[in-house]
């Protein structure tokens, strides 16, 4: 049972009370009235965990195939609930948004591919992407910027962590033409999203036993805008005394990211910036293809690549890097307590980058993401696999 307690496991007092924190009740299993007893019994009957699959666009389905090829050959007990959404392949309709909505509310848990957005204007401002992590609260999304051993990179031994609000500010979906050829977007910023992602980025912190938390803003500019943004992360620093608190304006934080990245722990930022820094942190270390990324809300996980990118000039070409998806697979399986799954998955993946005999194309190799695979789930399998 404490394995299907902590699927339900990121309690909704976040929201209600600025002094709990999601982090403080990660291992506990005071959350598995979340669950009812008929689903609990269902549960234990099948013995798997059911998880909401979204391949996406781009190489998504692809790497989702990986996802599936190594869980299979590891035993992992996870049901995959396949759906599809994409505004790009003519499968997305608000029949298929509730759909993905109401399997992702039952599970809980979800893994994702990148569902690209066109920049088309067809009436609706708003992309099914965004709504989807709007309907579901996603407001934190979290990218952990990890060297891996073994492939060296300009700088290496990188450990930091960005932490994105990611429901309002520049992505608000908010235009108009006010006049003709004058276009108005609106920026939002609110106190009390403010605070909890502030909340959320220390109290990750305090559980993760790092020591620093850097707020990355432009309130020298956008002064009541970001500078409330600042106001918040402020006011919450306060209560978290033993961890050091520092606020760096943002095209600075791009300067000194490239230059000196070791000087960063956590950083916590507004919605356009952590967009934008995820992907600038994610190039530090390898590129798109090797950063896990995960987004939370009060009640749901969704598990997906930290630097969202459907290279899609790669499709069908088997040239795609599983990495990124395979180790935010593990990371899931971690969320749900499977711990000898995640870490058997993980290191697997770890192992095969480390020996540098199989690697992507993306990272300086000529190996076909079959390869990758394959490896993999040799590495799983010392002995030999039969895939």
């Amino acid at each position: 049972m404490a394995a299907l307690s902590s699927v339900r496991w990121l309690t909704r007092a976040l929201v209600a009370a600025p002094n709990s924190g999601p982090w403080r009740n990660l291992c506990t299993s005071g959350v598995a009235h979340a669950a009812s007893r008929s689903q609990a019994e269902d549960m234990r009957v099948e013995g798997a965990f059911p998880v909401t699959m979204l391949p996406g666009d781009g190489v998504g389905p692809e790497l989702m195939h990986a996802v599936k090829e190594v869980f299979k050959a590891a035993s992992v007990p996870v049901e995959f609930q396949e759906h599809h959404l994409s505004e790009v392949q003519n499968m997305a309709s608000e029949e298929k948004l509730e759909q993905v909505l109401s399997s992702m509310k039952e599970n809980k848990v979800a893994i994702i591919g990148k569902i690209h957005t066109p920049m088309e204007y067809k009436g609706e401002l708003a992309s099914y992407d965004m709504r989807l992590r709007r309907k579901l609260d996603l407001f934190a999304n979290v990218v952990h910027v990890k060297s891996l051993p073994g492939y060296k990179t300009r700088h290496n031994n990188l450990d930091l962590v960005i932490i994105r609000e990611q429901t309002e500010g520049e992505y608000s979906s908010l235009e108009h033409e006010s006049a003709r050829g004058v276009i108005e977007c609106l920026k939002i910023v609110t106190r009390t999203k403010s605070q909890r992602i502030a909340k959320f980025a220390f109290d990750y912190a305090t559980k993760k036993g790092r020591g620093k938390v850097t707020a990355v803003h432009k309130a020298n500019i956008m002064k009541l805008g970001d500078g409330l943004f600042l106001q918040c992360c402020e006011e919450v620093a306060e209560l978290y005394p033993k961890i050091k608190f520092e606020t760096m304006i943002i095209d600075n934080c791009c300067m000194q990211l490239v230059q000196n990245p070791y000087q960063f722990d956590v950083l916590v930022m507004p919605n356009l910036y952590g967009n934008i820094i995820d992907n600038l942190a994610a190039g530090l270390v390898g590129g798109a293809g090797v950063v896990p990324g995960e987004s939370y809300s009060a009640e749901y996980a969704v598990f997906e690549t930290g630097a969202r990118h459907p290279f899609a000039q790669a499709v069908g070409r088997n040239i795609a890097n599983p990495t990124a998806m395979l180790l935010s697979a593990s990371n899931m399986l971690r969320h749900l307590n499977l711990e000898y799954h995640s870490n058997m998955i993980a290191d697997a993946v770890k192992k095969v980058i480390k020996v540098g005999k199989v690697r992507t194309r993306d990272m300086g190799g000529y190996s076909t993401t079959t390869d990758f695979i394959k490896s993999v789930i040799g590495h799983l399998h010392p002995h030999g696999s039969n895939f």
